[in-house]
């Protein structure tokens, strides 16, 4: 936590902000300029796992971590709670609880986006003649319609990822809860929400609500379709409402005041918004935990056939904002596990070891510590690939091993980049990176080489925050506009290109070293007989 910063007029409001991540919990203050005037955080939620391949979040844990960051960074900033305007907030997607709409006690911890459990239940599926016949029927329809949609909807699978087969697995589970109708499910947003508001509201975002697997981004609804054929009532979801729309007011009990919760986003598309990438062919591209590319495809979802997700970005009013979303596992992972393993003892010595040599000495790097997953689809979605060095040689050192595992998280990016490109055509109009990878300037510097486009790094790297906070003052008025949002935005550097695309290629210095790296995926896939 911080020093207070007194000296404001208790006239002036100001804008509340939470970032609900995976392994923190980050609270922020915003003025009009949207500079942060005060912030607390919990920088370690814990993390539960019960049985082998289940990890969970116990709830309790969770919302007294959100409370208390809330009232850290406004005791930080040196103003008072009544001074606060709104609340926005940001969570990761995909993790999920179910509780007694009575009660409000919960039938579980919450089941996260990285939990396994569900692994059988999705291999069943994939295998199962219900899949194979969907399958079948959307193809005919495609052949019928020449509709994309539908070719789409043949190649898809279920993931662990998805909330939606984790979710049949709870709902097994609770039976009884199921029958009486007693049974409410939400994501974290939703659970914040009910708890903020003394269980007067059950609702969440489009944002949020896309990237269950259980939503239907065309006709934005919830699928009765696959909550049939899945055996979801849809009497436990909970409604859908705009990114930028009066919640609910947080009762007076738990912050003094009553503040109004003016957004609710999920963390990739509130960094989006944080990143002002409004307009279509913007690129934000989030270096963390993992990878997350998206592209802002307009009015329209992008119907992929190569793996890229359709997501709503965000609705404000009548208008609706879709992106297409790749993403790469393993990102931070892969830098952490090399600490751990004392290539380095600091991360900020990497970029720097790794220019020391001119280049990996032959030495490729495959990420896969959970699996291989590039987007969604074959021939880059692996769960059974392991991670390893390949190249290794006599004259092999530390410095060329740093450098081969920075140069993959480059590789990845300009993968994905390529997906994006070949799936969407659309022109690219800027491209902003985040998370905590993209302080290493030599994979940014590698990654704007190998895109052969100008990549622009922000002052500060908690976007998903700074994305909420606008949605939620847009929503009170304390920002007109997006444009006024756009002059509000700073950027700390920016990376050219060393030379153009077509000198790149030309050189073929990383052409060779490209090809050799995706030879060493190609031979890192099926390696473990079960995931």
């Amino acid at each position: 936590m911080g020093t207070q910063r007194n000296g404001f007029s208790k006239r002036e409001t100001f804008i509340l902000s939470v970032d609900v991540g995976t392994t923190s919990i980050r609270c922020h203050v915003y003025d009009k300029s949207a500079s942060i005037r005060g912030s607390s955080s919990l920088l370690q939620v814990s993390l539960l796992y019960p049985q082998p391949g289940w990890v969970e979040i116990d709830p309790e844990d969770l919302w007294k971590g959100f409370v208390t960051v809330v009232k850290g960074a406004v005791q930080d900033s040196g103003l008072q709670m009544c001074q606060m305007e709104s609340l926005g907030i940001s969570t990761q997607r995909a993790t999920f609880i179910t509780w007694d709409r009575n009660t409000g006690k919960p039938f579980h911890n919450f089941i996260t986006w990285q939990d396994l459990r569900a692994a059988e239940l999705v291999r069943s599926w994939n295998r199962s003649c219900t899949m194979k016949t969907v399958h079948g029927v959307m193809k005919m329809l495609h052949f019928l319609t020449r509709q994309k949609r539908f070719l789409a909807a043949s190649l898809v699978v279920f993931t662990t990822q998805h909330v939606s087969l984790r979710l049949v697995w709870a709902l097994n589970n609770i039976p009884q809860a199921v029958e009486d109708d007693s049974c409410y499910f939400g994501t974290i947003d939703t659970w914040l929400l009910y708890k903020l508001t003394k269980g007067l509201v059950h609702a969440t975002d489009y944002s949020n609500a896309s990237a269950t697997a259980i939503f239907d981004s065309y006709q934005m609804c919830w699928s009765g379709f696959l909550c049939s054929l899945l055996s979801i009532p849809l009497s436990i979801l909970p409604s859908v409402q705009n990114t930028s729309h009066k919640f609910g007011t947080c009762d007076p009990s738990i912050f003094g005041v009553p503040i109004p919760v003016m957004s609710v986003m999920a963390d990739q598309q509130a960094a989006m918004f944080g990143e002002c990438c409004f307009d279509i062919g913007d690129v934000k591209i989030t270096m963390g935990t993992g990878t997350f590319m998206n592209i802002n495809t307009g009015n329209k979802p992008h119907t992929s056939i190569a793996g890229l997700y359709p997501l709503v970005g965000w609705k404000i009013g009548a208008d609706v904002v879709y992106l297409a979303e790749g993403n790469a596992a393993g990102t931070g992972a892969a830098i952490k596990w090399a600490q751990d393993l004392e290539l380095f003892s600091d991360v900020k010595e990497t970029g720097a070891i790794a220019t020391s040599v001119e280049d990996s000495d032959g030495v490729y790097f495959v990420p896969s510590f959970s699996g291989l997953q590039v987007c969604l689809c074959a021939p880059l979605n692996d769960p059974k690939a392991c991670a390893s060095f390949m190249g290794l040689k006599p004259s092999t050192t530390k410095r060329h091993l740093v450098r081969a595992i920075l140069e993959s998280i480059a590789f990845r990016n300009k993968q994905l980049f390529d997906i994006m490109l070949r799936e969407t055509r659309i022109p690219i109009t800027k491209i902003r990176a985040d998370g905590g990878v993209c302080t290493n300037n030599f994979i940014m510097q590698l990654t704007a080489d190998l895109l052969g486009r100008k990549i622009e790094r922000p002052s500060h790297f908690d976007m998903s925050c700074l994305g909420a906070a606008f949605v939620a003052g847009l929503g009170t008025g304390y920002w007109r506009n997006q444009e006024e949002l756009k002059k509000l935005l700073t950027t700390d550097q920016q990376f050219l290109p060393r030379r153009s695309k077509a000198d790149w290629d030309k050189d073929g210095r990383y052409r060779g070293v490209l090809q050799s790296w995706e030879r060493a995926l190609q031979r890192s896939m099926h390696w473990y007989s079960q995931p």
